[in-house]
């Protein structure tokens, strides 16, 4: 289905998982996880972002690209090149927070923890720039603050579905769909 036609449905589907009534679904459908995976066509992704900006005009949207790109800039394009070449099979040495510095894992999780401070509903977008990082969407679902929190995490997540049961993340690679309510 094209983003016109399948739209409003899933919006339709989003506010009913989020809806007072349901919130606590979430968990018990989620494996004890606190977040849901908003599933949609990996070429619709910013027709689909356009409209949650309207749709909840009081959330705070954390685009993993931006705070991507903020960590590279910090780090300097040429040392991260040559940090990422020298770990290219252990990304996660790169991304992943190890406790001398802030990397990108720590830096999206600061940022829900940010929203949720600010009584803000985080919505994660901009997912598939983590490919290739080492960082999984379970990685951030399972964060303990993330499973804590009153208000659950959306995460945006273009992915394909291969059949009733099988997910790919950008239509490339399994998701996971364990911790999360999931919304297609």
């Amino acid at each position: 289905m094209s983003f016109q036609t399948d739209y409003v449905e899933k919006f339709q589907n989003l506010a009913l998982a989020l809806s007072p009534d349901n919130i606590d679904q979430i968990r018990l459908t989620a494996n004890g996880g606190n977040t849901v995976l908003f599933v949609y066509p990996p070429t619709d992704e910013e027709a689909y972002i356009q409209e949650a900006h309207k749709r909840y005009p009081n959330a705070q949207f954390i685009d993993v690209r931006q705070l991507l790109i903020d960590f590279i800039r910090q780090i300097g394009w040429a040392d991260f090149r040559d940090y990422y070449t020298a770990y290219r099979s252990q990304p996660e040495v790169v991304f992943m927070d190890d406790g001398e510095e802030e990397k990108l894992f720590i830096r999206i999780i600061t940022s829900i923890r940010n929203a949720i401070k600010a009584g803000q509903l985080p919505i994660l977008v901009h997912t598939g720039a983590l490919y290739g990082t080492g960082i999984d969407n379970v990685n951030i679902m399972q964060h303990p603050d993330v499973m804590r929190f009153d208000q659950p995490l959306i995460v945006f997540y273009p992915a394909i579905f291969k059949s009733e049961t099988e997910l790919d993340f950008l239509g490339v690679k399994p998701a996971s769909k364990y911790r999360c309510k999931l919304v297609s």
